[in-house]
């Protein structure tokens, strides 16, 4: 699969001018090699000594305790080599680095100023034995791969990532962050699904840019959680995923959610849950927020669930979203150019535009929309409710019901 940046490179320059070539790091270059022990202290020190620290082809560190690169500043880091986090459940369960959002815990944090990664090599969290133990126990908590915090110019371009526990990418409280060339899979090898391996949170983020990548998992392809803004996603082929998903949002009372300007385009989605999809929570005791100005443009589908859907009453039930409408207000969305074929999951329906009642969906346009269901399910339906729709293909939908 080859996947190439073409007409999204006027929206990509600003983003990503100056990332995503190697540096002239500060200090000298250094190269780590597997000890037969535990490597991570000496990788961590490394970065932290060197400008430049090289993992050398063929040679995987075995990281055994948690790593703290946060607070670096001009470091390339040339992963050619394999980076394997052990198996150790109980050791990683109990110090792995806590995030309070949605409750989770992280192998490794980097972050700082000026920071590269590349080099072609793959990153491996042992993801099977968390896998099989998560079957057993829903409340168990599962390392996240790789999460950039509190970076600002950060990129990392044509790494592998693998058997991930959980999420695989985390960006929290980052800015211009570039990901460009990441293969990614999280699949278990047993009869115990490989679940919520996100390919990419985003979360208190600006200006991100995920591109040219492959995703094979059992969770959202990219998601964008709370206060991402100027994100874009696209040129990307997704396999298995939930699909690109905005949110879910309004999760939390007395939290503000926003996420504005995100573009997604040319993605690949098969054999999914979703495939474009804007989620915020409605109900009682629930936040609020704004999503606002996203494009979803020339995605192609296949064997997805409901390829094309906004959904304001995210987990909650229609008598309860009625009463309590969604307070997250979502504006000035597209979806143009969306081909392909539903799983007929939904028997006929290929697009669904759910919005809370009382206004809370406004300039939802759709364009050029070619999605049909499976044959024995006849022709393609599309269903809608509390929305006004604008577009060349609005007519498909029909009138929406009010709720």
């Amino acid at each position: 699969m080859h996947l190439f940046l073409t007409t999204l490179s006027v929206i990509l320059l600003p983003l990503v001018q100056g990332l995503g070539t190697p540096r002239d790091a500060d200090g000298v270059s250094c190269t780590v090699t597997a000890s037969g022990g535990d490597d991570g202290p000496a990788f961590v020190d490394a970065v932290q000594r060197c400008g430049t620290v090289t993992i050398p082809a063929e040679t995987t560190l075995s990281i055994a305790t948690r790593m703290n690169m946060t607070g670096l500043i001009n470091k390339n880091i040339e992963l050619m080599g394999t980076v394997k986090f052990t198996n150790d459940m109980t050791y990683w369960i109990n110090n792995g680095f806590p995030f309070a959002f949605q409750d989770q815990i992280a192998f490794w944090i980097i972050g700082g100023e000026n920071i590269n990664i590349y080099g072609g090599g793959t990153i491996d969290g042992s993801g099977q034995v968390w896998y099989d133990a998560f079957a057993t126990n829903s409340t168990l908590l599962r390392p996240i791969l790789f999460t950039v915090y509190q970076a600002t110019n950060f990129a990392i371009e044509h790494i592998t990532m693998i058997n991930g526990p959980e999420w695989i990418n985390f960006v929290n409280e980052g800015q211009n962050i570039l990901y460009n060339g990441i293969n990614i899979s999280a699949v278990s090898t047993s009869s115990n699904l490989a679940k919520n391996t996100d390919g990419w949170d985003i979360y208190r983020s600006d200006n991100v840019v995920i591109i040219n990548s492959n995703i094979n998992n059992g969770d959202d392809c990219v998601s964008l959680k709370p206060n991402s803004t100027n994100i874009v996603a696209s040129y990307l082929y997704c396999n298995g995923s939930h699909g690109i998903s905005v949110g879910s949002l309004g999760q939390y009372a007395g939290v503000y959610d926003i996420v504005e300007n995100f573009t997604s385009t040319n993605v690949q989605m098969y054999n999914a849950e979703n495939g474009a999809r804007i989620k915020a929570f409605a109900g009682p005791g629930v936040g609020s927020g704004i999503v606002k100005n996203v494009s979803f443009s020339f995605f192609t589908e296949g064997n997805v669930d409901s390829p094309l859907i906004i959904d304001q009453c995210y987990e909650t039930n229609a008598t309860e979203c009625a009463a309590y409408p969604s307070n997250v207000y979502i504006e000035d969305i597209t979806f143009t150019n969306f081909s392909g074929t539903s799983s007929g999951n939904t028997k006929s329906v290929v697009a669904s535009l759910a919005c809370s009642p009382d206004g809370r969906c406004s300039d939802i346009s759709v364009n050029d929309i070619y999605l049909e269901p499976p044959s024995k399910y006849g022709s393609a339906t599309y269903s809608c409710q509390n929305v006004n729709i604008t577009g060349n293909d609005a007519y498909l939908f029909g009138d929406c019901a009010t709720t």
